[in-house]
């Protein structure tokens, strides 16, 4: 039995590029902030700031959640496919916005591609890839997510003009940057955006959706295509015990049944966790961070790439390890290692470190959920869920995900206002001592496994 390895990395890059798209939209507005803040004169207004950070995880739950229903009822690649219109066309609006109610709306438009993508590209590329190769193909979702956080970080540190010390509001609003600047680093996102609704057009559908809506042979040809005659003829058996006891249509309601809801409640926890680990506030909120610690305008867009480079090289960690090491292994050590660095920069913090000595305990933090948290809980987001019910379940946990990520974002500035900076690290090293237990506890091991031998482990566990 010969894996067609060329063949399911080709179809998995392509769906990895929801994972780029996802990483540049959700990113790019930390770069943009500085100045089109000042262009809607929001600088005033916390309330309105805190809306306009928010908003594209905002259309992150809506789109979620219809992510479920509709891969399920029309396909993953159909379901990619949309996810890639929203993107350009949110790209494209957010850039030509002339009053901040459009601005909301084209980044709202966004998130909802956001949550598509979230949801759809990880189960695509698991439901795509062989049993002992499947965390490194799914981890290159989380690859393209963080090199898509990269390129926003570098394309808004190229695009964005100096910013001269001590500016004021109105210097920044009638300069290049306040007028255009910001624009461009939206627009920048429609090259990636129309690249991979073409592509999207040429792969298969997933077999195992195929097989699921009752087109079996069409299901063998691509599976024949992955791995053989063999391969697919395995693969079908497993599927066809898999799906035996479905009869009807698959809803919501099925998430309900006692057989699933333990593994159900694993995902969500593990979605919420990923995000109330708090490392995304360094990515969103990487002004207050970064000036917090002495450094500048044009210093902090500096130091933003920077922590980009980390993520990027310690998620190439992630995918060297995660089969090896294994899930559940990568996930406490990723668990554990971010609690003790919020330790360390809380007391940072509160003991008034500024500059590169905070620089370096970001780099930490952020080295250690790049190659843990970050990718490994998409890779268990992917696999644990029965193939009867997998796109509605992914999309409860992903919903739950950017429920998460949405109340980070809206509640750090008055968390940290209400503890200081120093107290909110120290409340996300508590929260990763949790995860930490219930990782420790609730979660087995599932690496090296099929999908259906992961199904019947579960069910035998309930």
């Amino acid at each position: 039995m010969s894996i067609n390895l060329r063949y399911v990395l080709q179809i998995s890059l392509v769906s990895a590029l929801g994972g780029f798209l996802f990483g540049y939209d959700w990113v790019v507005i930390g770069g943009a902030k500085f100045f089109y803040e000042r262009f809607f004169a929001l600088t005033g207004s916390p309330q309105l700031q805190g809306l306009a950070m928010s908003s594209a995880l905002i259309g992150c739950i809506p789109g979620a959640m219809f992510a479920g229903y509709f891969s399920d009822r029309f396909g993953r690649k159909k379901s990619l496919i949309l996810s890639a219109a929203l993107f350009t066309l949110s790209a494209l609006g957010t850039g030509y916005a002339s009053t901040f109610s459009w601005f909301l709306i084209y980044r709202i438009i966004g998130g909802l591609g956001i949550g598509l993508a979230s949801c759809i590209s990880p189960i695509y590329i698991a439901e795509v890839s062989p049993g002992n190769l499947r965390g490194r193909f799914v981890s290159l979702n989380q690859l393209n997510i963080v090199i898509g956080i990269l390129i926003a970080q570098v394309t808004n540190y190229l695009i964005a003009q100096k910013v001269p010390e001590n500016a004021g509001n109105d210097i920044i609003l009638n300069s290049w940057n306040g007028q255009f600047g910001w624009r461009w680093m939206f627009w920048a996102e429609t090259i990636p955006a129309s690249l991979f609704f073409l592509l999207a057009l040429f792969i298969p559908e997933s077999p195992r959706w195929l097989f699921k809506t009752g087109k079996v042979d069409a299901a063998e040809v691509i599976l024949k295509r992955i791995g053989g005659n063999e391969y697919a003829g395995n693969i079908l058996n497993d599927l066809g015990e898999s799906l035996r006891a479905i009869s009807g249509k698959i809803s919501f309601r099925s998430l309900k049944n006692k057989n699933v809801r333990p593994v159900l409640i694993i995902g969500i926890v593990l979605a919420a966790f990923q995000q109330w680990c708090g490392i995304n506030i360094v990515f969103n909120y990487a002004e207050e961070v970064f000036t917090s610690a002495g450094f500048g305008i044009s210093d902090s867009l500096f130091n933003i790439v920077i922590t980009g480079i980390v993520n990027l090289l310690f998620t190439f960690v992630a995918i060297r390890t995660v089969d090896r090491l294994g899930r559940r292994k990568l996930l406490l050590i990723g668990s554990a290692g971010l609690a003790i660095s919020y330790i360390v920069l809380g007391a940072g913090y509160y003991s008034g470190w500024s500059g590169i000595a905070v620089l370096c305990l970001i780099i930490v933090a952020i080295a250690v959920y790049a190659m843990s948290l970050a990718p490994v809980t998409w890779v268990v987001l992917s696999e644990i869920f029965p193939n009867r019910i997998r796109g509605a379940a992914m999309a409860v946990a992903t919903s739950t995900l950017w429920i998460a990520s949405a109340l980070l974002v809206l509640l750090f500035p008055i968390i940290k206002d209400w503890i200081t900076i120093s107290g909110t690290f120290w409340l996300y090293a508590l929260i990763c001592i949790l995860g930490y237990i219930f990782i420790r506890v609730k979660l087995p091991e599932t690496g090296g496994k099929s999908l259906e031998e992961i199904e019947r482990h579960f069910e035998n566990k309930s």
